[in-house]
């Protein structure tokens, strides 16, 4: 399996991602805390903007409009990266080290 790049911006983290792990799981195993809450795409507490590179969902439709999809706004809980993807969240921040999901 192989695996995907993942940078954060504007703090520049970068760790790589499972084709099968969301970009939330893959921050936190990396030690990169972002925005979260419900983590299954509703409560839209993780919303960002996807930079560039191409994700798809691990669910049907998110809780995002089309407006918002059309504007690169995506749910980092619930996004699988499509190959090497940068995202803006500007409230990420490390947690110290490696952690397990």
């Amino acid at each position: 399996m192989s695996h995907h790049r993942i940078r954060i911006e504007p703090a520049g983290f970068a760790f790589e991602a499972q084709p099968d792990q969301t970009l939330m799981d893959a921050a936190l195993v990396a030690g990169v805390s972002l925005p979260r809450s419900c983590r299954n795409g509703t409560c839209r507490a993780c919303l960002c903007q996807l930079v560039s590179g191409s994700i798809r969902y691990r669910i049907e439709w998110p809780g995002l409009s089309a407006d918002e999809k059309s504007e690169g706004l995506i749910l980092p809980c619930v996004a699988l990266a499509q190959g090497d993807v940068v995202i803006k969240v500007p409230s990420a921040h490390g947690l110290g080290g490696p952690r397990d999901v």
